[in-house]
């Protein structure tokens, strides 16, 4: 079996060749894409709140990061 080209590479032609001869394969990477941008940017905004924004210092952020890894295990 002969290489032709850098694994990544072979990869991504794989999936191309792959979608290019489905006739559903635009289709499905828009859907992908959508359900990628709502994961990623939507719920990102309800789910992960910035809670260290709160602190101005690097070292008023490591204490309440440190904090709250001891006081949350701890019942």
């Amino acid at each position: 079996m002969e290489k032709q080209g850098a694994l990544p590479m072979r990869i991504f032609r794989f999936y191309l060749e792959g979608f290019q001869s489905m006739q559903w394969g635009r289709t499905l990477w828009v859907i992908i894409l959508i359900k990628l941008f709502i994961m990623f940017c939507i719920l990102r905004v309800f789910f992960f709140p910035r809670y260290l924004n709160q602190f101005e210092t690097d070292a008023d952020k490591g204490e309440y990061v440190s904090n709250e890894l001891i006081y949350r295990i701890t019942p």
